[in-house]
This record gives structure tokens, sequence and C-alpha cells, in this order.
């Protein structure tokens, strides 16, 4: 048995609070980036940052890849274009035309490039918590995508997550087992706008929502 260690919890002051208000508030979906690369060591730190969130049955299913070769990085922009005109054919009208004319990816800027997988073959956590639920292991790496997205904006650093992709073939491009489901490909870099907005909602794409119309009450 590993032996307990106590500790006081740590008193979270009302400005921290706001504080944290804050971050959750200017945590944007990033699409416009600076060229500069993140700082020396940065990225391991968010990262690090990433791994502390919560998995199932603490199964830690996460797997970062860092992708720098200029080859993959072609790939997974085509990948993006052709994914991204089959997206605007499905749309007509108005829709189609903001659709068209909105930014939906930063992948030609960003100076770091991160695809996130969920390990579904993994043995770590024996399967506690998600032999009736499988998919708590995706969840699980969600949750890091959020924690790390939330470390990159207090550390000054944009994050986009491209969804416009066919997995796929992004597993096939970076070359990883066929046990790893790819949950998130990321952009990272400083950005080259600020706006605590989001941009789909500026741009007239839909505004947020009240979140008291999702409370339902049995």
């Amino acid at each position: 048995m590993i032996p307990i260690e106590s500790c006081p919890p740590p008193d979270f002051s009302a400005a921290f609070r706001r504080q944290l208000e804050t971050l959750f508030r200017w945590r944007r979906d990033v699409r416009r980036f600076r060229t500069e690369p993140l700082s020396p060591g940065l990225l391991d730190r968010l990262v690090e940052l990433a791994a502390l969130a919560p998995s199932v049955g603490n199964s830690q299913p996460w797997r970062f890849v860092k992708v720098d070769e200029p080859a993959r990085r072609a790939a997974v922009r085509d990948n993006f274009a052709r994914c991204n005109a089959d997206a605007l054919a499905a749309y007509a009208g108005d829709r189609a035309r903001l659709y068209a004319s909105l930014k939906l990816a930063g992948l030609e800027r960003a100076p770091t490039h991160l695809a996130i997988f969920a390990d579904t073959g993994t043995g770590h956590g024996h399967g506690l918590g998600r032999q009736t639920m499988p998919e708590t292991l995706a969840y699980s790496v969600v949750g890091a995508v959020h924690t790390l997205w939330l470390a990159a904006r207090a550390h000054g650093v944009g994050m986009g997550w491209v969804s416009i992709l066919d997995a796929d073939e992004v597993r096939a491009t970076l070359e990883v087992p066929d046990e790893w489901r790819l949950v998130a490909y990321l952009c990272l870099g400083y950005p080259e706008e600020d706006h605590r907005d989001p941009e789909l909602e500026r741009h007239g794409w839909q505004a947020r929502l009240d979140a008291r119309r999702f409370i339902v009450q049995r």
C-alpha cells in the first residue's frame, strides 16, 4: 500500500476565483498566429500541466505527437483543405457564403502543431471505470486538451483545435500505432490578435447561448 499523506487544501481567495473566471472567458479558439516559436521549454511545461487532468481509472491515455516535419504538416494542410471543401458543399446560400469567409484553422502560420491521441489499447488503469463506458478514455483526453488550453492562455499562448480533418488520414500521416485514436489536432503559438468574444460569434455564425437553457430538471 502507498502511504497516505494528508495536507490542508489551498485557500483559493475571491480574487483568485475572479482571475480564474477571467481565464475561462479569455480562453479562445485562436486561428491567427504570429510565426515566432514558443519560448524554449514552454511546450513541455504545458504538456506537463495538461497531464494533471483527471482520467478514467487513472489510465492517463493521452499521447502527444509534436508534428514538425514539413511533409507531414503539408499533408495535414491538404487533408484540411479537402475536408473543408466537402463541409462547404453541405451549406447553401448565405450560410455557405458566410462559411467560406471564415478562417477555420491556423495551420499555415502556427509555429507548433500538436496531435493528441487516446491510446485505446493502454493497460494503465487496468480497465477500471471503462468496461461499461470505454469512450471515457477519449473523454479523459478531452479533459487534458481543455487543461492544456487554459494553461496555454495563462502563459500568453493561443491554441486552436482543428476538427475539419479525416482522423484516419491523420493517423496514417503521423504513423502512430493502430490503437491510437485521434482526439485533437492543435495549433499553438502567440496570437496575432486578442479578442474576448469567440471568432464565430464576432463574424455572425452563432452567438453564445445562455447556459441556463441547458439545465434540465428531473
